[in-house]
């Protein structure tokens, strides 16, 4: 899974949102990220299209039309994994960069 991937699933472990909202979500959170549409929509297909969320038309904060995703039980138990998996793999990281810090 790659870390779009996983950063989407996270989200959605808060709850409902819809794309556009994901994406700021996660720009406004990092402070740093920015996740266009060539990019976003295309990995909340691909997580649709595995079973890791589900999607349904609602309305929007500004009272437009727009699909919602929400976690499934499969990707509430895979975004544990993910997790999990990203923290050894920071740990990893720091641990061979760590003495290289002035």
């Amino acid at each position: 899974m790659g870390t779009l991937d996983m950063l989407i699933l996270a989200r959605l472990a808060q709850g409902a949102m819809h794309g556009f909202g994901i994406a700021d979500y996660l720009h406004q959170v990092s402070d740093a990220l920015h996740v266009d549409e060539g990019s976003l929509y295309p990995a909340l297909h691909r997580l649709e299209s595995q079973g890791l969320i589900e999607s349904d038309w609602g309305v929007s904060e500004n009272n437009r039309r727009a699909r919602f995703y929400k976690l499934t039980p499969r990707g509430r138990k895979r975004i544990a994994v993910e997790v999990s998996n990203w923290r050894r793999l920071v740990e990893a990281v720091n641990q061979v960069v760590d003495p290289l810090a002035p």
